[in-house]
């Protein structure tokens, strides 16, 4: 009796590992570099600024890994989704129009990794992998890698510069996924036929789940959302490129997701989780700046972070 009340109390500390985490590295960064600014409500709005565009991605790729499956095109699909909507933008000069191309876009390619992996049955780390080589290629061919401005000031409102009140926009497009993640995942028979697929695909499917409508879904939704984190790049910038989603986003968006409480090997999942250690990548990405390190000891620091959850995950798995 009394290993099992143990085992619980470790699959439970698993479980909320990242949020002790997050407090940790906060108030390191608090008791090391507080005084230069770090604290300030400025820097931490500038934390969930800079992270928004991996949350959202990182919130979609929770209900790909609790699926089962990968996507390591959303980087590359981000920046098509922005580029599309910057050329319908200026070939319409509506802004609109330019949001529906971007998400087009993003769902153009959704749906071809959806078809390649529950279609054909490709597996999704080998069908992704090839998918960012082909778009981020369109991606350079669209634009012959110049940069693409975007005039259209409500667009660039909406993406990324306007706030309200104090509140920068895009914070709110932070909070909006959180919620909406948190809900879809935790309380509709969507969120519980995604776990359900990664669980045990074939007991879900005895159960009436058509998995492969569900893998079909979760990689069509990831990449819309790889576009709307594309646009709101750009709509920051003022400016698509294909550039954009490049230097990791993809694994990073992984890493948030393990480390909030996906398993590799699918079936689980935490939004709330996954959008807390976006943050706490943002919180270590801000903290080392400030504390003077280069860019190639803030890569060092972001491998070590994906090392990390990949070994939570699979402590997660065995548990």
């Amino acid at each position: 009796m009394q290993s099992k009340v143990s085992s619980r109390r470790s699959f439970e500390w698993r479980n909320y590992i990242v949020y002790f985490v997050f407090i940790g590295v906060f108030l390191f960064f608090l008791f090391s570099i507080g005084d230069s600014g770090f604290l300030k409500p400025s820097n931490l709005l500038s934390i969930v600024r800079t992270t928004t565009m991996t949350t959202l991605i990182a919130v979609a790729m929770t209900f790909t890994i609790a699926a089962g499956e990968f996507d390591l095109s959303v980087g590359a699909t981000a920046a098509f989704g922005a580029i599309f909507a910057a050329l319908a933008i200026q070939a319409t000069g509506n802004a609109f129009i330019g949001i529906l191309a971007g998400l087009a876009g993003g769902a153009l390619v959704g749906a071809a990794n959806g078809a390649l992996v529950a279609g054909l049955g490709i597996p999704s780390f080998i069908v992704t992998v090839g998918m960012q080589m082909v778009v981020r290629g369109a991606d350079m061919w669209l634009t012959n890698t110049k940069p693409v401005i975007i005039g259209d000031a409500a667009f660039n409102n909406i993406f990324g510069q306007a706030s309200i009140g104090p509140v920068p926009v895009l914070v709110i497009w932070t909070a909006a996924a959180l919620l909406i993640g948190h809900v879809v995942l935790k309380k509709t028979s969507y969120g519980r036929e995604v776990l359900a697929t990664g669980a045990n695909r074939v007991a879900a499917e005895f159960s009436g789940i058509s998995t492969k409508k569900v893998k079909f879904m979760v990689m069509l939704v990831i990449g819309i959302v790889a576009a709307i984190s594309g646009m709101l790049s750009a709509g920051l910038m003022q400016t698509a490129r294909s550039t954009i989603g490049e230097g990791g986003i993809e694994l990073n968006a992984i890493a948030a997701a393990i480390l909030g409480g996906a398993a590799l090997s699918g079936g689980k999942g935490s939004i709330i989780g996954t959008v807390v250690a976006s943050l706490l990548i943002g919180v270590i990405n801000n903290g080392i700046v400030i504390m003077g390190l280069n860019i190639a000891q803030q890569y060092m620091v972001t491998g070590a972070i994906i090392i990390l959850a990949i070994a939570f995950g699979e402590k997660r798995k065995k548990v």
